[in-house]
């Protein structure tokens, strides 16, 4: 059975960033990830990681102005000084939270957009990022994101993104699946996770159509971890889902698999 790190950007919202962590442990949860971390210093993020006894599986780069719909900047032309100051500010994140990974956001084609100066232009910027990266001993991650949930994101085709992987042929730079992404774009998850498991480096989950946790919705989890573990994969999978009720109670479907202990 898979490790399941609790996203705190999407799980136990009724709390303040740095109480997840706690909220987390109490679960039962070793692990989490989470989107940005960047509204709070290194040091008490890092804190709050520590006092929970947690890992820090995975987070973002920082994608730009977030309230204005910046969904990252790799593959923004215009804005290749601010990706390198972006992706310097993540690896300062990454060592104080001894955290292994991160995703590299790759942002939305603006209107009118020229599709191959952005495809050269996130070409550069990855195999750079990578390149950093390498030497801090990080991984480096890109992921398809559904045009139904962010209009106009760049990535958006996982034949695309392993393409891309192939192409730079960074060692430390690979996919991260999400299963509820790939399943809105491509479907057929299963025939997906055997070609592209070797590419791949972290895995989240959430059930289509509304997001919500395993065990609602239309994809069955309990065949596809099942899958996972037939193909060796040992990773993290990030629990990014929209609890139909409190977080808490949304968790049934994991207790049921003895990974968190039962509740009572």
């Amino acid at each position: 059975m898979p490790r399941f790190a609790a996203n705190l950007s999407f799980l136990f919202q009724d709390l303040p960033f740095l109480d997840r962590f706690r909220a987390a442990a109490d679960q039962g949860f070793a692990g989490v990830e989470f989107m940005f971390p960047y509204d709070h210093a290194p040091a008490a993020v890092a804190g709050a990681m520590r006092d929970a006894g947690l890992q820090v599986a995975l987070f973002n780069a920082p994608p730009g102005d977030w309230t204005a719909g910046e969904r990252g900047l790799a593959s923004l032309p215009a804005r290749r000084k601010e990706f390198r100051a972006a992706m310097a500010k993540a690896f300062d994140y990454a060592a104080a939270l001894n955290c292994p990974r991160i995703h590299v956001v790759a942002g939305v084609e603006p209107a009118q957009a020229d599709r191959r100066a952005m495809e050269a232009c996130y070409m550069d910027n990855l195999a750079w990022a990578a390149e950093q990266a390498s030497g801090a001993g990080l991984l480096l991650l890109i992921e398809p994101i559904n045009r139904r949930d962010i209009p106009g994101f760049f990535l958006s085709d996982f034949d695309f993104a392993q393409k891309v992987l192939e192409d730079i042929g960074a060692p430390n730079l690979r996919l991260q699946f999400d299963i509820y992404h790939a399943q809105i774009i491509h479907g057929d998850i299963t025939r997906r996770l055997e070609r592209q498991m070797p590419w791949i480096g972290h895995i989240q989950i959430a059930n289509p159509p509304d997001r919500r946790e395993p065990g609602n919705g239309e994809i069955d989890y309990r065949y596809v971890f099942g899958r996972l573990d037939a193909h060796g994969y040992d990773g993290w999978v990030g629990c990014e889902y929209r609890p139909e009720g409190d977080t808490a109670a949304s968790l049934g479907w994991i207790r049921e698999y003895g990974v968190l202990p039962k509740k009572n």
